[in-house]
């Protein structure tokens, strides 16, 4: 099994998130993208949504594709969510050695990945693979970093969650930034407007 992990706060999930996913999924032919949502980021300084909306966001924006799957495994865990104890429960849960582990981040998060809790053994323990976001340049990187990580080819789409918590704010619509169940139930939820 070639499997791929692909963490974040998904506060909320959107187009961009899918296409990466979408994207990789087809030119690295993974079995499995699996969908991570950190329980508690320890990079987030911005107060984030209840887990258990997050969550539910990703199974309604997940729920077409045989592709994709949402792990509960940080929010099993508790705590702090690191993605170096990510990683070594998810190689045992899915009996799966480094070769066949990815992990997928976007390159807004390789910017901080050296302040991350055990980065080098994160290089050890599976295969990172990176999404270019916008206006990334990798000569901001530490070289020892960027020899051991791969950038993937991927269309560049330029939104975010922030961006889209903001236009939920200001009562713009978010129509086409996400997929509609989701933006049904921020909607239904009331997520983002106050």
């Amino acid at each position: 099994m070639k499997l791929c992990l692909f963490g974040g706060t998904f506060d909320p999930p959107h187009v961009g998130h899918l296409v990466i996913a979408e994207t990789i999924q087809e030119s690295e032919r993974f079995d499995r993208i699996v969908f991570v949502p950190a329980s508690n980021p320890p990079h987030k300084e911005e107060g984030i949504s209840p887990i258990e909306n997050r969550l539910e966001m990703l199974r309604l924006a997940l729920v077409d594709n045989d592709h994709f799957d949402v792990s509960d495994i940080e929010i099993e865990r508790g705590g702090v969510s690191y993605s170096v104890e990510t990683i070594e429960e998810a190689k045992g849960q899915f009996g799966i050695g480094a070769e066949n582990l990815y992990f997928l981040i976007g390159s807004d998060a390789l910017l901080d990945f050296h302040r991350w809790k055990q980065y080098e053994a994160i290089l050890d323990q599976c295969r990172v693979i990176v999404a270019q976001r916008p206006g990334f340049r990798p000569s901001r990187i530490d070289p020892n970093i960027l020899s051991r990580i791969r950038f993937a080819n991927i269309p560049q789409i330029e939104v975010s969650s922030s961006q889209i918590r903001r236009r939920i704010k200001n009562g713009s619509t978010i129509r086409y930034l996400v997929p509609g169940p989701v933006m049904n139930y921020i909607r239904e939820q009331g997520l983002y407007s106050k």
